[in-house]
């Protein structure tokens, strides 16, 4: 009984982190499109992001 349970616990914890890596691979994945994207606005509009004025 002791075992099965286990066993139970360790498939468990297997899908989880299986699951959580999908969910990391997919994220890592938007994040490269949103520098490629990044990217390409800075090659249409190269002066638009490059300086930022504050005042107080």
């Amino acid at each position: 009984m002791a075992m099965s349970m286990v066993n139970t616990q360790n498939a468990y914890g297997v899908a989880m982190l299986s699951k959580s890596l999908d969910q990391f691979s997919s994220t890592g994945g938007q994040i490269v499109e949103m520098l490629d994207a990044a990217a390409m606005e800075l090659s249409v509009n190269p002066h638009i992001g490059g300086n930022i004025d504050i005042s107080i």
